[in-house]
């Protein structure tokens, strides 16, 4: 080679199917504890810089939330947007795929807060 650098293709994570029905499918994006609420975080909030999500989710590691916003961006869910600056400063947004997901997303949570309702309802 001629000083020429060869970028290598990033694997793609994502399984191909065959699904079993619709929800499979979506469970295949959503799967990991943390992309639901990196999606509620970011819907919460607009676009984050990495450390902002990370203080909005308590408890997840550096490690598993490059993971989960690598895989959501493969995903096509989330826009990872890298300004020119020194130091360089990079920016988490949800693309329409994600905004999408999180409004099929909502009924869940509501069936969610009704659940705790309940249980905080029961312990009295």
């Amino acid at each position: 080679m001629t000083g020429s650098t060869v970028e290598t293709a990033k694997p793609d994570m994502r399984r191909r199917g065959p699904y079993v029905c619709g929800l499979d499918a979506a469970m295949d994006v959503v799967s990991g504890k943390w992309k639901a609420l990196i999606l509620w975080e970011l819907h919460a909030h607009g676009a984050r810089r990495y450390a902002e999500i990370r203080r909005g989710l308590p408890g997840v590691s550096d490690k598993v939330l490059a993971q989960q916003l690598r895989e959501m961006e493969t995903d096509g869910l989330l826009h990872r947007e890298v300004f020119p600056e020194v130091p360089p400063r990079v920016e988490y947004s949800l693309t329409e795929h994600g905004v999408s997901l999180n409004a099929a997303l909502s009924s869940l949570g509501d069936w969610g807060r009704t659940r705790i309702a309940r249980l905080e309802a029961e312990t009295v």
